[in-house]
């Protein structure tokens, strides 16, 4: 079997974390030198409530807890692994979404505005290797 081509055009934006509380989780985090990138955002369409954290030469994380009632999440939280999603920014969101699709990924959430990113697109696409990615539309 040959490796399909790489999604052109993928810049890695973030690693994406479920938790149960954002501060306590921050805590941990700090201890690696991350501190918040700015203020917490809250996305009901996704129902969850996060954070970014960044520290110097480290990747970005992003901290995410399910809003009252959500459960978005909780499979992740049931679980040992809470490192659940890698994000991609692409300039050619439409593009890549059908590329994915055209070697075997399933989107699992259709596009859709995000407030974490002020109304740019993301998109969930879980590869036959079951890594869950995430496009998010670059400005």
């Amino acid at each position: 079997m040959t490796d399909p081509l790489p999604v052109a055009g993928l810049t890695f934006h973030h690693v994406g974390v479920a938790c149960r509380d954002l501060d306590r989780e921050q805590a941990g985090y700090a201890l690696l030198g991350y501190t918040p990138e700015g203020p917490d955002f809250e996305d009901p369409t996704q129902g969850v409530r996060g954070r970014f954290l960044v520290a110097p030469g480290q990747p970005r994380v992003e901290l995410l807890v399910n809003l009252e009632g959500s459960t978005t999440l909780d499979p992740w939280l049931k679980g040992p692994a809470r490192i659940y999603q890698q994000a991609y920014e692409t300039p050619t969101f439409d593009d890549s979404v059908a590329q994915f699709q055209a070697v075997g990924a399933r989107v699992v959430s259709p596009p859709v505005p995000a407030v974490a990113f002020g109304g740019r697109r993301i998109c969930f696409v879980m590869l036959r290797t079951m890594t869950l990615v995430e496009l998010v539309e670059a400005p």
